[in-house]
């Protein structure tokens, strides 16, 4: 047997022919379609890349436990059980977090892998007079610098692709079909051929910008604010068509390899997966990015195609509820290995021969953000009762974020904790969570969607019965899990009281009478001013404002009373906290 995961990054659904779009120009996808079976209803589970990434190795959920982070030494991988089982495994990607602080312990339980350099700010071409690059938000000042950097370096880093062949997505497909040129004769191998692409930066050749009408690649920078939308219609348009160009990109790389199974008649002996770690908002619901929002189906909802030659399904659809979690048991399946007893998911090889369902519920979501459940027909997200992260904890022996070790001052507050299931008898740390993808999640408040009768979630359903039924299945699927036992208490899941929908009534006590949009704000306001140390205008503002406040009232106030170098980075948290829907 042989494999071949063919994976992409932020890759929407919805713009694919293969899933009823004609909005972009995806002739290969739809070819793909016609080739394999196509999941209608695959969805995420950790969030984002690495955690998502982390899933396709351990095969059970990890944003219960811990946020980004590598592969620990307890977690069982995939690839290095198909290598330890003598199957060749191999991973070309330029996805940059496999070589950063963060990510770093993936790409070695591979038997070989290669790296293709240059995307989104990776730390590739050295040039010390660097460009300028002007960054002005509100966000915290960690990730503000971060972004920085990520944005210069990619100016420097682009200048060393001048045409298409250099291009990372070019060259990274490229490396994988030189593997397949190499090995196709050959048995028991699997190919993780990973392009970060579509992922922002939208950095894409001029041809296939002007497929959409863009004459002048200058026009956008490629960076979508992750940020609710604020921009005119022309410009909202212009954006969504350098991502739309970016994906035709790599529909003609999906047509590359399709041609090489063509090619060797792959299809007689190869399993075949395309996929995505994630989608991306491109202004539906008014968002950009993913993280900062609740995780609506543009993000959750994931493209997933499969072919395996001893279950001919070349152009059909599956209906049956699958999510991240069940690929490496599907893999280790195809080569005829049982998957370990922490790993959590199931193999889609029934779903795959004939539509039978083989799960109930997907749960999915952000450490610390919404804990969000699907049967297939609803959507029911859970937001935290409590407001910031205090008791909020990450369990690990690999102290890591992002693209950094942690700091020795955040490891000052760690104790140890005698462990999980998974954990294989490890006693971990128990590190006090530094922040979350969605700050303050809990102004979003707990809701539901009925995704028959409104399948763009436009509307939240009042169905109580239904809230209830997945509040329940989301509690028993915690469980199996091995949940932190904190997480009851900060989703309230074992409190009669909680609210099943919308806000819960003791958030922000001392609020309460403020309309929810005010309210939040106001909070955003008072959480500056506190932070900042200006506790006479913390005294004014409490003293002044009232119930009967709206949003007017509060700008007014900023305008009126907060020094003006800090306007634009209050303006920025507050209108963010006040985005509620």
């Amino acid at each position: 047997m042989k494999a071949i995961m063919l994976m992409f990054d932020s890759l929407n659904k919805r713009l694919l022919s293969a899933y009823g779009s004609d909005s972009a120009i995806t002739p290969n996808f739809q070819r793909l379609k016609e080739k394999t079976a196509c999941f209608n209803n695959f969805y995420v589970g950790s969030m984002p890349c690495m955690p998502a990434r982390r899933e396709l190795h351990t095969g059970r959920y990890n944003f219960l436990h811990r946020g980004w982070s590598p592969l620990e030494p307890f977690d069982d991988s995939m690839p290095e059980l198909l290598k330890k089982n003598g199957i060749h495994t191999h991973l070309v990607t330029d996805h940059k977090h496999y070589w950063r602080d963060g990510g770093a312990t993936y790409h070695s339980r591979y038997s070989t892998y290669e790296f293709v350099r240059g995307q989104e700010g990776d730390a590739w071409k050295g040039v010390v007079d660097k460009p300028e690059y002007r960054y002005e938000s509100g966000e915290p000042e960690e990730i503000k610098q971060r972004r920085v950097a990520s944005h210069v370096q990619h100016q420097i880093n682009v200048q060393f692709m001048q045409n298409e062949e250099e291009h990372h997505l070019a060259r990274t497909i490229n490396k994988g079909l030189e593997f397949i040129d190499t090995n196709h004769a050959s048995d028991n191998w699997f190919l993780q051929l990973e392009c970060f692409d579509p992922h922002e930066p939208f950095f894409v050749p001029e041809k296939y910008l002007k497929m959409y009408g863009i004459d002048d690649p200058s026009q956008f920078d490629g960076w979508p604010p992750y940020y609710f939308v604020t921009e005119s219609e022309e410009r909202k348009s212009t954006i969504q068509k350098y991502y739309k160009a970016l994906l035709t990109m790599v529909d003609a790389y999906v047509g590359r390899v399709l041609d090489y199974m063509d090619r060797y008649d792959l299809w007689k002996d190869t399993v075949l997966i395309v996929n995505t770690d994630h989608g991306f908002l491109l202004g539906e619901h008014e968002w950009w990015g993913k993280n900062i929002m609740p995780l609506y189906n543009e993000v959750a909802n994931i493209p997933f195609f499969m072919w395996h030659p001893e279950y001919p399904c070349a152009g059909e659809e599956r209906q049956a509820l699958a999510q991240t979690i069940d690929v490496p048991a599907t893999l280790l399946d195809c080569f005829g290995l049982k998957k370990p007893a922490d790993m959590l998911g199931v193999s889609l090889l029934p779903a795959l021969r004939d539509d039978t369902p083989i799960r109930d519920y997907a749960l999915f979501g952000y450490h610390g953000c919404h804990v969000n459940i699907t049967d297939g027909r609803y959507v029911y997200m859970r937001s935290p009762v409590v407001q910031g992260i205090d008791g909020l904890y990450e369990y690990t022996l690999m102290p890591t974020r992002i693209n950094r070790r942690c700091t020795p001052a955040e490891l000052q507050n760690i104790s140890l904790y005698s462990g999980f299931k998974f954990t294989k008898g490890c006693p971990v740390m128990k590190m006090p969570a530094e922040s979350v993808m969605t700050r303050d999640a809990d102004r979003f408040g707990h809701r539901l969607y009925d995704l028959v009768a409104d399948p763009s979630q436009r509307n939240q359903s009042p169905d109580r019965e239904a809230a209830q039924h997945l509040l329940n299945s989301m509690r028993v699927i915690m469980e199996k899990n091995d949940a932190p036992p904190e997480l009851y208490a900060r989703y309230g899941l074992n409190d009669p009281r909680s609210e099943l929908l919308g806000w819960d009534p003791h958030l922000l006590p001392e609020l309460a009478q403020f309309e929810p949009t005010v309210r939040y704000g106001l909070y955003a306001l008072l959480q500056h001013l506190e932070g900042s140390d200006q506790q006479n205008l913390v005294e004014r503002l409490l003293a002044c404002s009232h119930p009967d406040w709206n949003q007017e009232n509060l700008w007014c106030f900023v305008q009126n009373h907060v020094p003006e170098e800090q306007h634009q980075s209050v303006y920025y948290k507050m209108a963010l906290e006040m985005r509620l829907d």
